[in-house]
């Protein structure tokens, strides 16, 4: 498979199908339409830096700028992986270091940059900093019990800016992991940004247990009636031995892409996104650099954001460099992205031998 290809189609498809949903917004689609014309560019930007650099810049980053979380959810990679905690568990970029890097890979041809934390709201500073890269596309995946009359008024002003809030399917669900009430909360923001008509998404954690029912036909009509149009499926990761039994394994993989196959058909509104996907027909895992790769709070280049390892920070070399990170190549030459793996992230799993790739600093 072609792989550069195959992500660049994936990306004219989302933008195809948010245009879609938003024809009967003007505002909303005159972004939508501009959208396309930049992502047109970056893809020839990419191609272009390929043929002549051999530089394979990814289509995808994922960053997380936060390190500090207003909720305490139960198996939170990001308090595991000490990206974010009650106080700040990592030193973070300023609102400038972070501009120059999204301005590097806007650049550079970066298409979307998804934020994460920690809770990303909590930075109000950094996001109106990012929103001025107008021609990259930052997705922000928050808890949702932050957005105000002043957040709504950000995303108003700010399209490439879009709120996706992560719940865990209906009430019982999303508070049992996230804390009593915020499943109200979180539906108080999407009727908030409904009634602004402004185009956001949801962010579920999909196991063994749920997936069925997330994946429901009466869940998404739910989650249609609230005006929300992208859902983005997370399969989700083990940190505890005693919560193996909820990891995806390949029957779920395979159920869960024929769901998505029948459910993009009946609901043409709507944009389905999962993550990891299908790693056998992609030659295993996106992470690494192959079509994205994570930014930690402090600017180091890791795998993913399960993959906490890094051995290039961004702040100190650009973008470019953090690219061809050696990590990088070691794992993409390793094969390591097609380990066998129980499920959710084949990098965590296998964390010893991706940290023995880390080249010793020498003194």
């Amino acid at each position: 498979m072609d792989l550069s290809a195959y992500m660049s189609e994936s990306i004219r498809n989302i933008m195809a199908t948010a245009y879609l949903n938003v024809l009967g917004n003007p505002r909303e689609a005159r972004f939508v339409a501009r959208m396309q014309r930049v992502m047109g560019k970056t893809e020839r930007r990419r191609k272009a830096l390929l043929e002549k650099e051999g530089l394979v810049v990814p289509p995808f980053l994922i960053a997380s700028i936060a390190t500090t979380c207003n909720l305490q959810c139960k198996g939170c990679y990001a308090r595991k992986n000490g990206i974010a905690g009650d106080t700040p568990a990592k030193a973070t970029l300023s609102p400038e270091q972070w501009s120059a890097i999204f301005s590097e890979a806007a650049e550079l041809g970066v298409s979307f940059c998804l934020l994460a934390g920690g809770e990303p709201l909590t930075r109000r500073d950094l996001l109106e900093s990012a929103a001025k890269i107008e021609d990259i596309i930052f997705p922000i995946f928050t808890n949702g019990t932050l957005i105000g009359a002043l957040y709504t008024d950000f995303f108003k002003r700010h399209l490439n800016m879009v709120p996706v809030i992560s719940i865990e399917g209906e009430l019982a669900a999303t508070d049992n992991r996230r804390g009593k009430g915020v499943f109200q909360r979180a539906l108080l923001s999407m009727e908030m940004l409904q009634k602004e008509k402004l185009f956001f998404g949801t962010s579920i954690t999909v196991t063994t247990e749920n997936y069925r029912e997330v994946t429901s036909e009466e869940f998404l009509s739910h989650l249609v009636s609230l005006g929300c149009r992208l859902v983005f499926y997370v399969e989700y990761v083990p940190f505890d031995e005693s919560t193996e039994h909820l990891a995806f394994r390949d029957e779920h993989v395979a159920a869960m892409e024929q769901i998505l196959e029948m459910r993009r058909e009946q609901f043409k509104e709507m944009i389905f996104l999962s993550f990891p996907g299908d790693e056998k027909a992609l030659d295993g895992c996106m992470a690494a650099e192959r079509g994205f790769f994570h930014i930690g709070p402090d600017g180091s280049a890791e795998p993913c954001p399960f993959s906490p390892f890094s051995d290039r920070n961004v702040a100190q070399t650009g973008l470019r460099d953090a690219i061809a990170s050696p990590l990088f190549s070691k794992i993409r030459d390793a094969r390591a992205l097609g380990w066998e793996h129980t499920g959710g992230c084949t990098l965590y799993e296998h964390r010893d031998e991706v940290k023995k790739m880390i080249a010793p600093v020498s003194n």
